[in-house]
Formats: C-alpha cells, sequence, structure tokens
C-alpha cells in the first residue's frame, strides 16, 4: 500500500537552480507539483516536454513565449500547456508560481533539466 505525503510547502527543500530560480517540489507516480521563486528578468529558455503541464501564478507577473502568441500570466491566473507544446517565460517582476506536471518530470527529478540550470 502506497502512503500518503503530507508536508509544508515551504519547508521542501528548496534547491536554487540558478542566480535567479529557486525550486521546491514534490510527486508522486503520476503527478508533480513545484513551487518556483523567480527574481525579476529570469528568463526560462523556449523548451518543450511530453508532460501536460499547468502553471498558476501567485504573485508577480510572467510573460509567455507560445508558438501563436505570447501572453501575460498574473496573480490568480493559470495557463495549462499541452504536452509537446513549445513555451518559454520572461521573469518581469518578482514572481513566485507553481507548476504542476503529469506524468512528472524525470529530467527535473534526476537534475538534467539543464535549460534551468544557466
Amino acid at each position: 500500500m502506497k502512503s500518503v505525503v503530507h508536508k509544508r510547502l515551504l519547508e521542501l527543500e528548496a534547491e536554487p537552480l540558478n542566480p535567479q530560480l529557486t525550486r521546491r517540489m514534490v510527486w508522486g507516480d503520476r503527478l508533480m507539483a513545484a513551487y518556483l521563486e523567480f527574481k525579476k528578468g529570469a528568463v526560462v529558455a523556449v523548451h518543450q516536454h511530453e508532460n501536460e503541464q499547468l502553471t498558476h501564478c501567485l504573485s508577480g507577473l510572467m510573460r509567455f513565449t507560445l508558438p501563436d502568441r505570447k501572453l501575460l500570466l498574473r496573480p490568480g491566473e493559470v495557463l495549462l500547456i499541452p504536452g509537446g507544446v513549445s513555451h518559454g517565460a520572461e521573469i518581469l517582476e518578482e514572481t513566485v508560481e507553481m507548476d504542476f506536471f503529469s506524468p512528472p518530470r524525470q529530467d527535473w527529478i534526476d537534475k538534467t533539466d539543464t535549460y534551468l540550470r544557466r
């Protein structure tokens, strides 16, 4: 039998990926949640992955680059990105957001997500 995980979000291990991004993660077999803190000016390079992604902006302001447009993501808004769709983001203000992935991002678990570690 699998066990239930109960954690305080901000007590999860903080993983600094670069000087402008810190991440905290929890995952199971089919779902991953990540709490990300960005400094103003951070850039997430355009990339794609097989995982479906839901991004929820908690505070700050992000400009997403999508195949057909750019859009601003503000606090309280969510963005659902299907697997295989390229996307990137510019952080226009200090930002806190949560990403949810299905299935979990194996590259994040294995720490092979080099596009974030620059």
